[in-house]
């Protein structure tokens, strides 16, 4: 069958499909209904007034310890870190505490804002921390371990007591305490259908202008400081970036010249490290959170006994070696495919 009377067939069967539904005639063979697992799955957000959060608590020293094996390899050991991401802990004194108004998001005593001195609601933070972290492995905090290192972060910003459990019983004894309680606006039409917009512009929808001009470009100083910006995505979703350890004048070459030939193929060791979220701190031969592949290869080349004490490194966890920054343990990730990436990494890292 040619492509033109596939498409043209493909076409008459949508047209059908919507001469049905118009019709109202019964569609049959169009899927099922999801299961309640499947619904529960997708329906995890939390709302500021708590509808929708799960019953579970955790403890701030347990939180703790969820903090030092998961997050503060990205956010420094007292959630203060600039390396990675913004800070999360700091800016905020008693008196926010008591007014629920940070006072230095207006004074400019604060340059850089803090999580802590934006969010106004607990559930906001609960919310994101249980959807999207780790950074190298979201969802797969337990419920208790969210509410455990809930806590910690608000301990590690002076919000909650050392001994406070935070559960769903208790949460809303820690919202009354959030320093931003009373700053978040309501009044604009994001929040409030019958509000005014909190922005303002004419759409254009016909013979618009273009302005080719670029807004906003990356410093070249700048451009390869934390490693190549593309290999930084996590392991699901849409990938963007451009590759950063190229100067762009190559990329513009590169990008005139290209054919439609296939890319060769990646090492099994290259793809291995992509696959697994490794890039998420480390570079191919570019510091990023963590050494390079390149450097870590070249400290242990020589090493006969390098290959197993890699191994331990990876599954279990380690620190110390290259600086304060833990390495979480990857215990998730297959024992020979660890044995790939370490094998890469010691011939070179190619």
């Amino acid at each position: 069958m040619s492509r033109s009377i596939k498409v043209a067939a493909a076409a008459l069967a949508l047209w059908l499909v919507a001469t049905a539904v118009q019709a109202g005639a019964p569609l049959t063979n169009l899927g099922r209904a999801a299961t309640t697992k499947e619904v529960a799955a997708w329906d995890i957000d939390v709302r500021p007034d708590f509808k929708g959060l799960p019953k579970g608590s955790g403890s701030v020293s347990a939180g703790m310890k969820v903090w030092e094996g998961k997050c503060a390899s990205c956010h420094g050991t007292f959630g203060e870190s600039n390396e990675v991401f913004t800070p999360i802990v700091g800016g905020i004194g008693p008196d926010d505490l008591k007014t629920g108004r940070v006072a230095s998001l207006s004074n400019g005593k604060q340059p850089q804002k803090t999580t802590l001195m934006k969010v106004a609601t607990v559930s906001t933070l609960w919310d994101y921390i249980n959807r999207a972290m780790p950074w190298t492995a979201p969802k797969s905090l337990t419920t208790d371990e969210v509410y455990a290192v809930t806590a910690y972060i608000l301990n590690m910003g002076e919000i909650l007591p050392d001994d406070f459990v935070l559960s769903d019983k208790t949460i809303a004894q820690a919202q009354q305490r959030m320093p931003n309680r009373n700053g978040m606006s309501t009044r604009h039409g994001m929040w409030d259908v019958r509000a005014k917009g909190d922005v303002k512009s004419v759409a254009c929808m016909k013979n618009c202008a273009v302005d080719e001009k670029p807004r906003s470009t990356l410093p070249e100083a700048a451009r390869n400081a934390h490693g190549n910006l593309a290999l930084q995505n996590r392991t699901f979703g849409a990938v963007r970036g451009v590759d950063t350890s190229v100067p762009p004048q190559a990329v513009r070459i590169a990008a005139a010249t290209a054919t439609a030939a296939a890319p060769a193929q990646r090492s099994a060791g290259l793809a291995l490290m992509q696959q697994n979220a490794c890039i998420a701190c480390h570079g191919v031969s570019t510091k990023v959170m963590g050494p390079s592949f390149v450097q870590i290869g070249d400290k242990y080349r020589a090493d006969p006994s390098a290959a197993g004490m890699l191994f331990d490194k990876v599954k279990n966890g380690s620190s110390g070696t290259w600086g304060a920054i833990p390495m979480p343990a990857q215990g998730h990730v297959k024992d020979e495919d660890v044995k790939v990436l370490i094998k890469w990494v010691l011939d070179g890292a190619k």
